[in-house]
C-alpha cells in the first residue's frame, strides 16, 4: 500500500479556518466520495459534538428508554442498561478518526477492509439499504407527530393530507442533506439547543410525576433477568452500531487534527442526550403507559407545551434523517452510480418516501422493516467490529488518494477486487451471531441458553478477533505501521 502522503500545509492540531467556497453552509457541497485535499480541510474536532448531540435528542431514544421498563426490569435496571448500551458510541467516535485520516467517507475507507468490488456489497446492504429502512422508520414517527399537530389545529388528517405532511417533512430533511457537510455543522448547533431547551420542559413534567423506587410487580430474576438485561443493552447499542458512517461528518477536518479530541466530541455529543433522552424514557413509564409515548406524554406535559413537544420530535426527526440520507447518498456512489452527491440523496429520499407512504397507508410494511432492524445487530455489530479493528491495526493511517483508485492494479484490489480477511471474517461473524441471536426468531444458542441473546457480544468479538487475526501477515497492516 502507498505510505500516507504528508500533509503539505501544516497547520496547528484541529485549527480552525475558514471553509472553502465548496463546503459553505449556503451552497450545495461539491464533494461525494472523492478525495478531500488538504487545502480545503478546516475546522475543530468540538463541531462534531453538536452534529451527533442534534441527532440524538430524539424520540425513539425516549421511546426505547421506556420500552425497557415494559420490558420488565426496575428503573434502575433499566438506567443502567441505558448506560452500558450507550458506551457503544466510543466505537463510533474511533471510526469518526478515520475521516481527518483519509480525507474520504467511511464509505470509501471500508475499502481498506473488503476490497474495491467487496466494498461495493457493503455499501448497498450494510450502507444503503439499512439507512433507507431507517429513513423511513423516523419518517414514518416524525409523520405520526405531524398529524397530531393537524389534528391539534382543526384539520382532520385526511389521506392527501398525510401524503402533504410526509412530502413537506422529507423535503425539509433532503435539503439539509442536499446542501450537506456545511449546512449541517452551522444548522446543528442551533438545533441541538432548541431541542435542549424542549427536553429540559419534558424532564421537569416527567420527573414530577416519575415513581423512583419503581419495581415490576413480579420481579424477573436469574436467567430470565440476563436475558432482559442483554436484549436491553443490546437494543440500545444498536443506534450507535448503525452509524459505520461517522467518518463521514469527520472528513473535512485537518489531518493533524487531535484523534482523542475527534473520539470525544464525536462520542460524548451522542452519548450525553442518549443518556438523557432514553433516561426520560425510563422514568416516564413509571408513570404513564409508554405503550404509546407520544399520547402517553401529553398526560403529564402542560397543555401549552404539547404543540412544541410535537414540533420537537418533528425537528429532531429531521436531525437524524438528514445525517441518514446524507450517508445513503455517499453509499449509493461507492455503490457504483455515478451521479451528484446531491442527486444520490435525492433517489435515497424518494425511495423513504415511497416506503413511507406505502407503509403508513397502504400496509404493515414498516412493521416488517422493523422487525428486519431488530434482527440486523447481527449484521452491523461484526461491520462495526470490523471497522474498528482496522483503524487500530493501521493506527488510523489510510491514504486517501491510494483509496480511491478502483483500478485492478490499485493498492485495494486484494484478490478479484475482495479483501478475502475481511469478507471472511464478515461471514463468520454474521452466521456466529445468527446462532445466538433471540428477537423475531430464536438461534440454537440462545434457545440453549434459556432465551439469552448473546449475539452481540459473539457476533463482535468472533469478526473483530478473526479479522485481526487474518490480517496480521497482509502488506497493506505492514506498510501502515512502516510509515508511523
Amino acid at each position: 500500500m502507498a505510505s500516507t502522503i504528508p500533509d503539505p500545509l501544516p497547520r496547528s492540531q484541529g485549527a480552525a479556518v475558514d471553509p472553502p467556497a465548496s463546503d459553505r453552509p449556503g451552497r450545495i457541497e461539491a464533494h461525494g466520495i472523492d478525495h478531500i485535499p488538504d487545502s480545503e480541510r478546516h475546522g475543530h474536532p468540538r463541531e462534531l459534538f453538536s452534529v451527533w448531540a442534534a441527532a440524538n435528542v430524539n424520540y425513539l431514544s425516549l421511546v426505547i428508554g421506556g420500552a425497557l421498563v415494559l420490558m420488565g426490569l426496575t428503573l434502575w435496571q433499566a438506567l443502567a442498561v441505558t448506560v452500558v448500551g450507550n458506551l457503544f458510541w466510543l466505537l463510533t467516535g474511533l471510526l469518526a478518526t478515520s475521516g481527518p485520516a483519509a480525507g474520504a467517507p467511511s464509505e470509501v475507507i471500508t475499502r481498506a477492509v473488503y476490497g474495491v468490488i467487496g466494498n461495493r456489497v457493503n455499501n448497498a446492504v450494510g450502507g444503503w439499504l439499512v439507512s433507507v429502512c431507517y429513513f423511513a422508520l423516523n419518517l414514518a414517527a416524525a409523520a405520526t407527530a405531524a398529524f397530531a399537530l393537524v389534528e391539534r389545529a382543526g384539520m382532520t388528517a385526511t389521506t392527501p393530507v398525510k401524503v402533504a405532511v410526509i412530502v413537506i417533512i422529507a423535503a425539509l430533511t433532503l435539503v439539509i442533506s442536499v446542501y450537506g457537510h456545511g449546512l449541517i455543522i452551522k444548522l446543528y448547533l442551533p438545533i441541538t439547543l432548541v431541542l435542549a431547551g424542549a427536553f429540559t420542559v419534558v424532564a421537569f413534567a416527567v420527573l414530577r410525576h416519575a415513581d423512583f423506587s419503581y419495581a415490576p410487580a413480579a420481579r424477573v430474576s436469574g436467567v430470565d433477568l440476563w436475558a432482559l438485561l442483554l436484549a436491553g443493552t443490546t437494543m440500545i447499542a444498536s443506534g450507535p452500531l448503525s452509524y459505520t458512517t461517522s467518518a463521514d461528518f469527520s472528513r473535512y477536518l485537518p489531518r493533524t487534527a487531535s484523534k482523542k479530541a475527534v473520539i470525544g466530541w464525536t462520542a460524548l455529543g451522542a452519548f450525553v442526550p442518549s443518556i438523557v433522552v432514553g433516561s426520560l424514557g425510563a422514568f416516564a413509564a413509571t408513570a404513564v403507559d409508554m405503550t404509546d409515548p407520544q399520547t402517553a406524554l401529553q398526560e403529564i406535559l402542560p397543555g401549552w407545551f404539547v404543540p412544541v413537544f410535537l414540533l420537537a420530535l418533528v425537528l429532531g426527526t429531521i436531525a437524524i434523517n438528514a445525517l441518514t440520507a446524507y450517508s445513503a447518498g455517499l453509499a449509493l456512489q461507492a455503490v457504483g452510480l455515478r451521479v451528484r452527491r446531491s442527486v444520490s440523496v435525492l433517489l435515497d429520499g424518494a425511495v423513504a418516501i415511497a416506503l413511507t407512504l406505502y407503509g403508513l397507508l397502504v400496509s404493515n410494511f414498516l412493521d416488517t422493516v422493523s422487525n428486519a432492524l431488530q434482527v440486523i445487530t447481527v449484521l452491523i455489530g461484526p461491520l462495526m467490529a470490523i471497522y474498528a479493528t482496522d483503524v487500530l491495526l493501521r493506527r488510523c493511517r489510510y491514504d486517501g488518494v491510494a483509496l480511491s483508485d478502483e483500478t485492478p492494479g490499485g493498492p485495494f484490489w486484494y484478490t478479484a477486487g475482495v479483501n478475502l480477511a475481511g469478507a471472511t471474517a464478515l461471514v463468520v461473524g454474521v452466521t456466529s451471531a445468527a446462532l445466538c441471536v433471540n428477537t423475531v426468531y430464536t438461534g440454537p444458542v440462545a434457545a440453549a441458553l434459556g432465551g439469552i441473546d448473546l449475539s452481540l457480544p459473539v457476533g463482535m468479538g468472533v469478526s473483530a478477533v478473526l479479522y485481526a487475526l487474518l490480517m496480521r501477515d497482509e502488506r497493506t497492516v505492514l506498510a501502515a505501521r512502516a510509515a508511523v
